[in-house]
């Protein structure tokens, strides 16, 4: 198993779960960021405690769960609260290091699109909506965000609907944000990055063989590079096996 047989997927579920190195908590999204906290938690975060939309805290599932409501996900469980008490005493009492999420659309200053692509009125395709993205925007120390496609319908200059405001909107409708929204956005394409409000998505790092022009085309807006951009290393047997063999055997998430 090398990072040549890796499908997007587990590229993708590999790269993520290397930035939640020396993380405590995150709020982890159905999909890619349960792949990635999982595999995260057997490697390189063993104290990770996982947090589900669902209440489920210090999760042990015996197996992924295939919606945030899905029983498995209470087994092993540290402890499984209301959504009241999960939102209104775990989210917005500032304990989630990282909210770990996934979007259909993202901008320069990591707001996110998960409602409609097109006209609101009419659009082209109709999404799941916010569902809890919006409170864990608001209220994680930093946001993770994986995106399966990285090019211009993406990664847009303007949103087609901002689902998810960053630290940025808060600030300049008056409102101090908790967190600092965005930091990470890993992509089938490199890592993108930014320290809070105030500042731009930058390429830090690509994949193997991508090139910052790439990248560049890519991008629906005129992305800033890094002084240095590194090369992401990619997965290697020990992390494709966990991911395979442990983490999603049934190939609930793995493409």
């Amino acid at each position: 198993m090398t990072a040549g047989t890796a499908t997007s997927s587990e590229l993708l579920s590999v790269v993520a779960s290397r930035e939640l190195a020396g993380r405590r908590t995150v709020f982890a999204g159905i999909g890619l960021p349960t792949l990635a906290a999982s595999l995260a938690h057997l490697t390189v975060a063993p104290r990770l405690e996982i947090v589900y939309e669902s209440g489920v805290c210090g999760a042990h599932p015996s197996q992924l769960p295939e919606t945030i409501a899905d029983a498995v996900l209470i087994t092993g469980a540290e402890a499984v609260l209301s959504m009241a008490t999960l939102f209104g005493s775990v989210l917005q009492g500032g304990h989630i290091d990282v909210g770990f999420l996934g979007a259909a659309q993202i901008d320069r200053h990591g707001n996110l699109n998960s409602s409609v692509i097109g006209d609101w009125d009419r659009p082209k395709v109709r999404l799941p909506g916010s569902g809890g993205a919006m409170e864990v925007m608001a209220n994680s120390g930093e946001v993770f965000v994986v995106m399966r496609r990285h090019d211009p319908r993406s990664f847009m200059a303007e949103l087609d609907f901002c689902t998810s405001p960053g630290p940025d909107r808060a600030l300049a409708d008056g409102i101090t944000p908790r967190g600092a929204g965005v930091t990470r956005v890993i992509t089938d394409l490199g890592i993108l990055a930014r320290a809070g409000a105030g500042e731009e998505l930058r390429l830090v790092a690509v994949h193997p063989g991508v090139t910052v022009d790439r990248v560049r085309a890519a991008t629906g807006w005129d992305l800033q590079v890094a002084d240095e951009v590194a090369t992401v290393e990619p997965p290697t047997a020990a992390e494709l096996r966990l991911l395979r063999e442990d983490v999603d055997p049934g190939r609930v998430y793995l493409r």
